[in-house]
């Protein structure tokens, strides 16, 4: 009975995905730029009640660790025009404390030039390469690199700060959502 338990239990593991709507593999240019990269957490952004996307934190540590390489994968529930995700960025990264007006215009004219129109169920990646730059990449190729690490750091902050606009999220994809008093899985 027990061995038929744990076969049972094993199968639901393999055949049940981790999370819909995202791939249970990276885009293949992240899985060669990046070797390694695992699911660590998970979560799912909603606004005003509509689902805007799934997002996935993928790492290359067991335990997660801004020193090293790691990626951010979401996978679209709306359609959402590049100019778009960029202004909401800008104001993310605004509500994290940026507030040079200058490098914010930069940014964000830098990241409208380079994230693509979106449609339901389109896959943006995020690659972070501490102290270097920030990597994109949509289900099908690399899009661009942004060589600031400052800009780096701004934009993944706006999922991973203490300071993001979506603390549960954040919670959710570092695993830590069991491990505060008070906070139900």
């Amino acid at each position: 009975m027990r061995k038929l338990m744990g076969r049972s239990l094993l199968l639901m593991a393999l055949v049940a995905p981790a999370l819909p709507g995202i791939a249970q593999t990276l885009p293949a240019a992240v899985a060669r730029d990046v070797p390694g990269l695992a699911p660590f957490g998970e979560g799912t952004m909603r606004f005003l009640g509509l689902k805007v996307y799934d997002v996935r934190l993928w790492t290359t540590m067991k335990t997660f660790t801004r020193m090293d390489p790691f990626a951010l994968e979401l996978v679209y529930d709306l359609s959402l025009s590049g100019r778009d995700i960029a202004e909401r960025s800008i104001k993310e990264m605004r509500g994290q404390g940026h507030h040079d007006e200058a490098k914010l215009k930069r940014w964000g004219e830098e990241m409208a030039k380079i994230f693509p129109d979106i449609r339901q169920g389109d896959t943006l990646v995020g690659v972070s390469v501490p102290g270097k730059e920030a990597r994109f990449y949509t289900r099908e190729k690399f899009i661009a690199a942004v060589a600031d690490p400052e800009f780096a750091r701004a934009f993944f902050d706006i999922w991973l700060s203490e300071k993001a606009s979506e603390p549960a999220v954040r919670d959710r994809l570092l695993g830590a959502l069991a491990s505060r008093p008070g906070r139900a899985k």
